[in-house]
């Protein structure tokens, strides 16, 4: 699951992305409020963290924008402003949470955990298809209740899947949640990881399909 770091002080935002990192998140780290809107426009982000001090404007005008062109993009704000009217105006404008700098970063974890169990996000205790559970947080693949291995690429590929499960995922959604804000990506790099995913998924005798939808995207379903 890909979040997006949205702070200015570089130190700061080392410390976070390690500690999300740790706790079983993929993220990406930009550090202007311009930055946050390109990322946001480039990439499916499950949750956003957001700073309000950022060099070239106010954080919330970011929240702001989202928010008017109705995207659900869940978003924590991190501040250091921590008055009751600061809390109040970043609840206001569409903020999911809101966590006053300093802070430990087990509270920011279960914060951010608490916000996608929230009906309507992405975080729940396990994606089950066919003979298949996904522990989302411990990632975890159980496949006739016996424990798989995967590899992380492949796993990050199975979840956007199963979440979407019945559902064609165009394979731009699938590139974006597997290398975020890397850059560089093989034009095949999708195919592979696909294509892998299918095989171990065979071998270890999962009744699941994954369907290419040419030009498109992937489908994953039961096998009838």
């Amino acid at each position: 699951m890909r979040l997006l770091i949205v702070e200015d002080n570089i130190e700061l935002s080392r410390l976070v992305a390690a500690g999300l990192t740790a706790a079983g998140y993929e993220t990406d780290v930009v550090s202007s409020a311009g930055e946050a809107r390109d990322a946001v426009r480039s990439v499916s982000y499950a949750a956003m963290i957001l700073d309000l001090g950022l060099p070239d404007g106010d954080g919330l005008s970011v929240l702001i924008e989202l928010r008017r062109r109705t995207d659900p993009l869940p978003v924590l704000v991190l501040t250091a402003r921590n008055g009751l009217q600061d809390r109040v105006n970043g609840l206001r404008s569409g903020a999911d949470d809101y966590l006053a700098k300093p802070f430990a970063l087990e509270e920011l974890v279960a914060r951010l955990e608490a916000i996608l169990r929230r009906p309507g996000q992405l975080l729940g205790s396990s994606l089950n298809l066919a003979n298949l559970v996904y522990d989302t947080e411990s990632r975890q693949i159980f496949i006739d209740g016996a424990p798989r291995m995967f590899s992380s690429r492949e796993t990050s590929v199975l979840e956007i899947l199963l979440r979407r499960q019945g559902r064609v995922v165009p394979k731009k959604n699938v590139e974006d949640h597997i290398f975020g804000l890397t850059g560089d990506v093989a034009s095949n790099a999708v195919e592979v990881y696909v294509s892998r995913l299918r095989k171990q998924l065979g071998e270890y005798g999962a009744k699941i399909l994954i369907h290419t939808i040419r030009g498109v995207g992937y489908l994953m379903a039961e096998e009838k």
